[in-house]
């Protein structure tokens, strides 16, 4: 079998501004579409006026926004890893 490293990796600072946008995008994203399902079921009228347009837009491109910030971290997560793993492997 083979040894595993067991030597800890730190993301870099680009993986932790992703980590923590996705996660912020993705929480505003459900409570904005929870928001305006409640709203919608009590009066639909009120969700033509005033701010409800913005949140219900929020809800609509927040989760996809967020899921391609999830998608770019894992992938950059994974480029640093094999680098690691690589450079590893010379030594």
């Amino acid at each position: 079998m083979g040894m595993m490293s067991t030597e800890t990796s730190n993301p870099s600072w680009l993986e932790r501004i992703l980590a923590y946008a996705s996660l912020s995008i993705i929480a505003v994203a459900l409570l904005s579409f929870f928001a305006t399902l409640i709203v919608g079921m009590s009066n639909r009228e009120v969700l033509a006026d005033g701010l409800w347009p913005i949140v219900y837009g929020i809800s609509t491109y927040g989760l996809p926004v967020g899921f391609v910030l999830l998608i770019t971290l894992l992938i950059i997560s994974q480029i640093r890893r094999r680098r690691e793993f690589r450079q590893s492997q010379k030594q």
